[in-house]
């Protein structure tokens, strides 16, 4: 069995939802391995990863919503507040979510199914460099 490592590193502007799939797919590709697992682990406490879909700009917006109706930034009961009114939320929200993914590598290509791309959760609201591992073993 062969393993590969690599870090990724993902600028991002604010809370949203940032896709990482096209960076993802070549590093993989490009290790020679044709089946395998790939984890994908993101080294933040407030940011996260997800597989969502890839098609309908709709659903990320609609995620977004989501998470600011059910994590709100104005809750009074907060006592993490000294890194901004951002930040206790942010940590709520990556705790909701994941930050780590493993998806199979089948015929050299990610198994990701047809509208499935994989995604920076920034639950910050400035911008970010966030640090992603991928570790890539198989055959």
């Amino acid at each position: 069995m062969k393993q590969f490592t690599q870090r990724l590193q993902v600028a991002t502007r604010g809370k949203g939802l940032y896709g990482i799939t096209r960076e993802i797919e070549q590093w993989a590709e490009g290790q020679g391995v044709r089946t395998g697992l790939l984890t994908v682990f993101i080294q933040h406490t407030s940011a996260s990863l997800t597989i969502q879909e890839n098609a309908d700009p709709d659903v990320v917006r609609d995620l977004d919503e989501f998470f600011e109706r059910i994590v709100p930034e104005d809750a009074e009961w907060y006592r993490h507040t000294v890194e901004g009114p951002d930040d206790m939320p942010a940590h709520i929200r990556a705790a909701l979510t994941q930050t780590q993914l493993t998806i199979p590598l089948v015929d050299a290509r990610l198994a990701l199914g047809t509208w499935q791309g994989i995604y920076v959760f920034e639950h910050r609201s400035s911008p970010h460099r966030r640090s992603i591992v991928l570790h890539l073993a198989g055959e």
